[in-house]
């Protein structure tokens, strides 16, 4: 049973599969008769829409599950809820706080699980700049990425899938929040040894596309305060977008904090992709579907 619990559950060659079939604008009807199970632990907009609207386009039937309703680990185990709903649908996603909890769900391969979000890892979103980076840059090999701020579930991803395609990646991350030396033996092990430091204009200098996301991610609000004073400097302003190359994009996962960590100039600016980026969230989830539709025979 193949799973995509982090973006580098797929080959290289894989992930260029599933980023063209994100770009066919119809994949046919494999999911028809068929449902995909959606778990939210979390609050959603993009992911909701994005996975629903494409289970639909694909013929699927899309049963989202919030958490009061079914009180998973409390009221039975992961592995028991994935069992039973493999009788029900085709595939099962789940945007929740602890990444052992998609674990769980994976660990009886009763059906394809998708990590729609975890602590560690948020492999979907990493789809959708890929996707949108090669439509706006024309290819992403030998193309530069930047990621300003924490080091967390999107950068990390966003990092791993930007060393699956070839492309540079830089990092600038306050003291404390940058990669872990597990994060770059992996990265290391993929062909890609990051740029690291702690200024981002440094990070910024002539790139392809430079992304940040929120300085406090949901589930870190009791750190909100410390983290402020921490990311003082790391905002993606004006100074650092023209350390970049001038035809550089900028990119963030949303919600976004203007003023925060972006200015609203650069979010609103002429350089922003930002709705392109979330629109690609249905693309791409899209292209995946259909890969783990087929290659797990389902």
């Amino acid at each position: 049973m193949r799973h995509f619990l982090e973006i580098d559950d797929l080959s290289p060659d894989e992930l260029t599969d599933v980023l063209d079939r994100a770009e066919q604008p119809d994949l046919g009807q494999p999911l028809a008769g068929k449902g995909v199970a959606l778990y939210f632990a979390k609050p959603s907009l993009r992911t909701r829409h994005s996975c629903e609207m494409a289970t639909v386009q694909l013929g699927g039937h899309p049963v989202t599950i919030k958490r009061d309703e079914i009180d998973p680990g409390a009221r039975e185990p992961w592995s028991d809820i994935a069992r039973v709903l493999a009788g029900y649908h085709a595939v099962m996603g789940a945007r929740v706080f602890e990444h052992e909890h998609v674990e769980a769900l994976a660990e009886p391969s009763a059906l394809p699980i998708v990590n729609l979000l975890s602590d560690a890892a948020h492999p979907c979103q990493a789809l959708a700049d890929l996707l949108t980076m090669r439509q706006q840059l024309g290819q992403l090999a030998g193309s530069t990425v930047c990621y300003v701020g924490d080091f967390n579930n999107v950068g990390r991803s966003l990092s791993l899938g930007a060393a699956m395609s070839g492309m540079n990646v830089r990092l600038a991350c306050p003291p404390g929040f940058g990669p872990t030396d597990v994060d770059l033996d992996r990265l290391a092990a993929l062909g890609c040894v990051p740029f690291v430091t702690t200024h981002p204009d440094e990070a910024a200098k002539d790139v392809d596309a430079v992304h940040t996301d929120v300085w406090t991610s949901m589930g870190f609000e009791t750190e909100s305060e410390h983290r402020s004073r921490a990311f003082e400097g790391f905002q993606v302003d004006d100074h650092v977008m023209e350390a970049a190359d001038p035809r550089a994009i900028f990119m963030h996962c949303l919600p976004v904090h203007r003023g925060e960590e972006a200015a609203a100039s650069v979010v609103d600016g002429p350089q922003s992709r930002i709705f392109e980026q979330a629109h690609n969230r249905l693309h791409s989830f899209r292209g995946l579907l259909a890969w783990l539709v087929e290659v797990n025979g389902r």
